[in-house]
């Protein structure tokens, strides 16, 4: 589903054909889980295709290879330019895009000058689907922000994620909701969270989670709407009560969310503030807004 005889990616430098492209079986990134990715999207406009906040993306992405030793030899100018190339190289519009970081040849527990860079693309639905989630508190925490860096984007953090969502899936949920190491709720596998109470807005500070660019659209679009947002540590027993909640990502979007641990919140999605953010959220991708698309 990700490419197909005819598809083109970017490798060092080279356009290649996806399927004819290569790793190293000793590559420090497949044995150890050290290396960086993002998650971008590109939509359809009536200006044609945009990249929407490449610009903060791929600093994210330079934040990242920082923090994990890694020399990142592209700009941000460069990389988000090489970015529209695939586009127009694969015809796509609509899609989400993936770089990766990886790292060559190296056994060592240390950091290495061996650097590859991957651009890639596909067209991709909304990650979490259209319908309102169903969500199990999971039996695994978030990584103590003193065990790495968890505001950075690391390829190896992401096993955490798959467990999480392995165990709620075999357990009949749809998502998984993960915990801090103090058991305040810090954020899904691959998303933000945000939940509704009294048309007011809660969400995890940072500190524990991914600061989510999707996450800063919707502290945006609240503040455009008139919504207050507020940063706090609350339990699961919290959101029992809520309105509603739903989960923020550049993969998800804004996906609704309709109940945790089978506690069902109070409002139907298509009544809560979140709807509404998430409709604006579209429009802000989609249409004429082009005051947020943060293009170099």
């Amino acid at each position: 589903m990700y490419y197909n005889n005819s598809t083109v990616l970017f490798l060092d430098g080279e356009w290649k054909k996806a399927k004819d492209s290569q790793t190293n079986l000793y590559s420090q990134t497949l044995h150890y889980g050290a290396g960086v990715f993002e998650g971008i999207r590109s939509y359809k406009t009536d200006s044609g295709t945009q990249i929407f906040k490449a610009k903060e993306h791929y600093e994210r992405l330079h934040y990242s290879a920082e923090k994990m030793h890694i020399n990142l030899r592209y700009s941000v100018t460069e990389l988000t330019e090489l970015t529209y190339q695939l586009l127009e190289k694969n015809k796509l519009d609509n899609a989400y895009i993936r770089p990766l970081i990886y790292l060559g040849e190296n056994m060592q527990l240390q950091p290495t000058d061996s650097v590859h860079v991957m651009l890639c693309a596909w067209e991709w639905g909304r990650f979490l689907g259209d319908s309102p989630l169903k969500l199990m508190t999971s039996s695994f925490q978030r990584p103590n922000p003193k065990s790495c860096f968890v505001e950075a984007k690391v390829t190896g953090h992401y096993t955490n994620s798959i467990l999480a969502t392995t165990e709620a899936k075999q357990k009949g949920f749809d998502e998984a909701l993960l915990l801090d190491m103090n058991g305040n709720v810090a954020e899904g596998p691959g998303a933000n969270f945000f939940f509704e109470k009294n048309e007011k807005l809660y969400t995890a500070p940072l500190g524990n989670i991914l600061a989510g660019i999707t996450r800063q659209t919707i502290f945006e679009l609240a503040k455009e709407m008139g919504i207050e947002v507020i940063e706090k540590f609350f339990t699961p027993e919290e959101v029992y009560k809520a309105d509603g909640a739903f989960f923020t990502g550049t993969a998800t979007e804004v996906a609704a969310i309709g109940s945790l641990d089978k506690h069902k919140f109070n409002l139907p999605w298509e009544e809560t503030v979140g709807y509404e953010l998430a409709a604006a959220y579209q429009n802000r991708v989609q249409k004429n807004e082009y005051k947020r698309f943060e293009l170099v």
